[in-house]
């Protein structure tokens, strides 16, 4: 394992370097680099525990680590950008055909100003914040493709060729790896190595592909402004594959300033989500994290205008039908009563959307 060691600017905000190998020697925040071939290839629960317990360590401190050697071929993860892109390049009204229409469902396509990330959870606030500050970014949500109820908002194949089958394989890609992140923390929490198994097995998940358009930036420049307001997630984990434009920070929850989380070529940034750090009663931390503005390009004497940024997010959850309780061996007392996972993410999706 090795770590990003980030020092703080007087603006407070994050700089820091990102060379492979950087161990953390002073009490900085840090977002450690974890190899997980060690734990894939390891002949032994001990081995895999060494993996394991580096894994834990981070998600109880920061939240968040970077991931490299994944076992995701570069490929597959360029051809995914590669498809997302096209999708955002539609007109707006064959995007428009696939709108997102209920947070049951969670699936369909986003436009800009729809969604707006918080904290908050009363509807009436988050409706006023969102005519305030809007999250400039686009998105198009996709769930399991067989569920009986929910049917995914699928482009054409003649106006995005290859798009539907390119995004169900890396949603299966992407499921594998949750299984074996959530086997990595059961061993790290001294569970079991298959103790979260049947409880994540439906792939009630969430694939995010995001597109942030170029933007003047006088527009992200007002109160509460941001590309992706400040927020939590809500399931078990989140894989996170950035393009190199950046924009990401993570909050330090000790100090409160955010820091900048800097994409490193090859590796998937992964963080803690609400619902597992309500199951390990707050072990593992599930911290604040926003977009922010890349530098700004001059285009004339008077405007800048922001870069166009892309990025994919697999939201990670428990089953729908899993009840999220204390965890036996994360503290003698619950600090919150046993919620089912999909009751828990369709209210907080419900206050998210209009």
């Amino acid at each position: 394992m090795y770590s990003v060691r980030i020092s703080v600017l007087s603006r407070k905000f994050g700089a820091h370097s990102c060379r492979r190998g950087l161990a953390s020697v002073v009490k900085d925040f840090t977002i450690p680099v974890i190899d997980f071939a060690k734990y894939r290839a390891s002949a032994s629960e001990q081995e895999k525990k060494e993996t394991a317990h580096s894994i834990v360590n981070a998600f109880k401190t920061s939240g968040f680590i970077y991931v490299d050697n994944h076992g995701i071929p570069t490929e597959k993860v360029q051809n995914t950008f590669q498809k997302s892109a096209e999708f955002f390049r539609l007109p707006s009204e064959l995007k428009d055909k696939l709108a997102w229409e209920d947070p049951r469902s969670n699936r369909g396509y986003v436009q800009i100003g729809r969604e707006r990330v918080t904290q908050a959870v009363d509807a009436s606030e988050i409706a006023a914040l969102r005519e305030k500050a809007p999250d400039y970014k686009e998105s198009i949500e996709i769930g399991r493709d067989w569920d009986s109820e929910w049917k995914n908002m699928w482009p054409a194949e003649a106006d995005a060729p290859g798009f539907k089958s390119t995004m169900l394989d890396f949603y299966q890609t992407c499921h594998n790896l949750h299984v074996e992140l959530m086997r990595s923390i059961a061993l790290g929490l001294d569970l079991e190595e298959h103790f979260f198994d049947s409880k994540i097995d439906a792939q009630c998940h969430n694939l995010r592909l995001l597109s942030y358009p170029p933007i003047q930036r006088k527009k992200l420049d007002g109160e509460g402004q941001a590309r992706a307001g400040a927020h939590s997630d809500y399931g078990t984990l989140t894989l996170l594959f950035q393009d190199q434009v950046g924009g990401l920070e993570v909050q330090d929850p000790h100090t409160g300033i955010y820091h900048a989380a800097t994409p490193i070529p090859g590796t998937i940034v992964i963080n803690v989500g609400d619902l597992l750090s309500r199951w390990s009663n707050d072990v593992l931390r599930s911290t604040l994290h926003r977009v922010v503005n890349p530098p700004a390009k001059a285009i004339s004497e008077t405007e800048e205008i922001t870069p166009g940024r892309q990025s994919i997010a697999f939201f990670s959850n428990p089953n729908f039908d899993a009840e999220i309780a204390c965890l036996p061996n994360c503290g003698e007392v619950a600090k919150y009563p046993p919620v089912q996972t999909g009751d828990y993410i369709v209210g907080r999706l419900a206050a998210t959307y209009m």
